[in-house]
């Protein structure tokens, strides 16, 4: 693997990170304040084309391979964790559902308004009692003539709330485990029966709703079904494959940011008649902070790297996503100890990280099923 950009990699990092410091980063607490979905920074990222980046331009997108995708990731969620979900739910997830089991017709209809964000994007996967486990999933889908009925409920839904296309999980063949679950395009505003129960209150990832949704007898056509019946449950397990090295790129993202302010803080900030900075103890976590960022960073690109050369990499994503986020988590930890209670307070960013990192340890397989994924990959 070549470890030095391209000339047009290193322009897209260019110019999401220069995006990123002039419009995210201003509004970050703001939009962490507010909780409210950022529409109009979702609009701007839309006009730069970074609302379909690894889609073929055929369909709207930007046709970016799978480093430079990341690491535009990684910036955005620099900026804002929140942002960052939004994103990577509407394009590596609902997205990438239709770009890679959706028929002709189908990526023409509802992925070209998603590659040019146009619509927003949804994946509706897990129920209330169906997380880590999916054949546990309740809602069904019954044929009825041209059409199929919908029951069910979903939660922790990124987007589901706003979202203008949404890829919905349920079974067709509910004595069948995992392969009697199917995969469908719902467009909520012409689906009736597709009803939103509410958005959560969450810890951190603010201005991303995670909504609970329910469908009463929602009825949608059967030309929704993406490919056959029965072959949703191998979908969700390739979607979220890929999905989870744009989790490793969030996490990096707010592990760079956290690294960021508390460098600049330990420069500026005093104790003793000299900078903390100074000071042994501060220098060992800043270099394991680094150290750590950067390792997530290259796992990161070893797992996109595999998926472009079109080779297996379960393994190497789980390692990452896994690695990734911990390190999240510790980086924004180890932030917020250099700040003292100014790292405790919302007057400084590193609470936000700390609570932004965490998520990323829960959503799209937890480190618990990772490590699983990973022994198991290991074994075989």
């Amino acid at each position: 693997m070549d470890l030095s950009l391209t000339q047009e990699q290193r322009q897209i990092k260019e110019m999401v990170s220069d995006f990123v410091d002039e419009e995210v980063v201003p509004r970050a607490a703001e939009i962490d304040k507010e909780d409210e979905f950022p529409w109009d920074l979702v609009d701007e990222l839309a006009e730069l084309g970074l609302m379909g980046m690894p889609f073929p331009e055929e369909y709207g997108g930007a046709g970016l391979d799978y480093h430079a995708y990341p690491m535009a990731l990684e910036e955005i969620s620099r900026g804002s964790g929140g942002l960052g979900t939004i994103v990577a739910a509407h394009i590596s997830l609902a997205g990438n559902m239709i770009y890679e089991f959706g028929d002709e017709a189908q990526k023409e209809e509802y992925l070209t308004p998603l590659a040019e964000g146009h619509d927003v994007g949804a994946f509706a996967l897990s129920e209330p009692g169906a997380g880590s486990d999916v054949p546990a999933m309740e809602t069904t889908a019954e044929k009825d003539g041209d059409e199929y009925v919908v029951n069910g409920n979903k939660l922790w839904i990124s987007n589901g709330s706003v979202a203008d296309t949404v890829t919905v999980f349920a079974k067709t063949d509910p004595d069948a485990g995992n392969k009697g679950i199917s995969s469908f395009i719902v467009r909520p505003e012409e689906d009736d029966g597709f009803i939103v129960e509410g958005t959560e209150d969450k810890l951190g990832d603010k201005g991303c709703p995670t909504a609970e949704l329910r469908f009463d007898d929602m009825r949608i056509p059967e030309d929704r079904l993406l490919q056959e019946e029965g072959a949703g449950f191998v979908h969700a397990l390739k979607t979220l494959n890929g999905g989870r090295i744009t989790i490793a790129a969030r996490s990096v993202g707010i592990a760079q940011a956290a690294l960021d302010e508390a460098a600049e803080y330990a420069g500026d900030r005093e104790q003793f008649g000299q900078a903390i900075g100074d000071f042994q103890a501060i220098q060992h976590k800043l270099a394991d902070m680094d150290t750590k960022t950067r390792a997530a960073r290259l796992l990161m690109h070893d797992a996109a790297d595999k998926k472009i050369r079109g080779e297996k990499f379960i393994k190497e994503a789980a390692q990452a996503k896994l690695y990734a986020s911990e390190v999240s988590r510790e980086v924004a930890n180890e932030g917020i100890q250099i700040h003292g209670g100014y790292g405790y307070t919302k007057d400084f960013p590193m609470e936000r990280f700390y609570r932004d990192a965490k998520l990323n340890e829960i959503y799209e397989g937890t480190s618990e099923v990772l490590r699983n994924t990973i022994g198991q990959e290991i074994l075989e």
